[in-house]
């Protein structure tokens, strides 16, 4: 009997690396190199695309069954995820004014180190000493990698670092808070819910921190029309971003997702350096070559303890 190529895993595997690396790359050219630097506007954009196709994916396709809000009490947790996660997601944009992709997934791969931070302090889970030793390259590696950056920027550094912690505080506390079987929600629930309540929390933020970015954005349009082609493309491919890292996750199992995860990165490092031509130091590749060392030796320490 011959054996099946499952082209609906690859092909949503494709879709997973398309959408991540193309948001990313598309970010990086609005907010540094097009001319349009709001980047809270622009994760507005995203919440505003993430709530409305979020809502026609479960509500009209069916894509996942419909999980409601059970209590007050769930909907507040949820409030507070929400925050955490768009405050994440507007410091990884400014941090894109700033930093090259490349260096700014060299940080973006220190979640790990963040993660069992968060979750010794939080909530005293404790990992093996081995899982401690293996973050030891992660976090040398970055430094190593910043020591080499040509274009490094503190403001971007410090902007990244937090939005890679802002991450991995939301997914311990995501744990903690939606603990209960009464409570937890899917990926793309979840999704459906935080995303309005990002995009209300980021709409008098815009107004209040980049108030002239309607006026900005209409100049640019009467320009070069393709503005609003880039923004409806960019909020588009975010929430992709999140419907194919749902299905990624489905059709895949946990060690193939982290390996896909890893190898991501250093796609995406890659096609960034061809597409905007910084430049790229050996020590810098090889600062972000023992960061990824780091994170598979992690990976790999988990699932060992599993």
């Amino acid at each position: 009997m011959k054996n099946l190529v499952p082209w609906t895993t690859i092909w949503i595997v494709i879709s997973w690396y398309a959408s991540n690396i193309g948001v990313l790359l598309l970010n990086k050219y609005l907010l540094s190199n097009y001319g349009f630097k709001y980047p809270i506007c622009l994760t507005m954009c995203h919440m505003l695309a993430c709530s409305l196709l979020s809502y026609a994916a479960i509500a009209w396709a069916k894509v996942v069954p419909m999980q409601s809000i059970g209590s007050k009490k769930q909907f507040v947790k949820i409030t507070g995820l929400s925050l955490v996660f768009c405050f994440s997601v507007v410091l990884g944009n400014v941090s894109l004014r700033y930093l090259p992709v490349s260096f700014n997934q060299a940080i973006g791969a220190t979640t790990p180190f963040f993660t069992a931070i968060f979750a010794y302090v939080m909530s005293q889970k404790r990992e093996t000493w081995i899982t401690y030793v293996t973050l030891i390259p992660v976090v040398a590696g970055v430094i190593i990698a910043s020591g080499a950056e040509p274009s490094f920027n503190l403001f971007g550094f410090v902007m990244c670092v937090s939005a890679t912690a802002a991450r991995a505080f939301k997914s311990v506390l995501q744990a903690i808070l939606l603990s209960s079987e009464q409570e937890k929600l899917n990926s793309m629930n979840l999704l459906m819910y935080m995303a309005p309540i990002a995009l209300a929390i980021l709409l008098p933020a815009t107004l209040l921190m980049e108030g002239n970015v309607l006026g900005v954005t209409v100049a640019l349009a009467k320009k070069d029309v393709k503005i609003v082609y880039y923004l409806l493309f960019n909020s588009s491919l975010a929430y992709l971003v999140n419907l194919t890292n749902f299905l990624v996750t489905k059709h895949t199992s946990a060690l193939t997702l982290q390996v896909l995860g890893n190898a991501k990165g250093a796609v995406a490092v890659v096609v960034s350096i061809l597409i905007f031509r910084n430049p790229a130091l050996f020590a810098g590749m090889l600062g972000y070559s023992l960061t990824v060392l780091g994170v598979v030796l992690y990976s790999e320490s988990k699932q060992g303890n599993k």
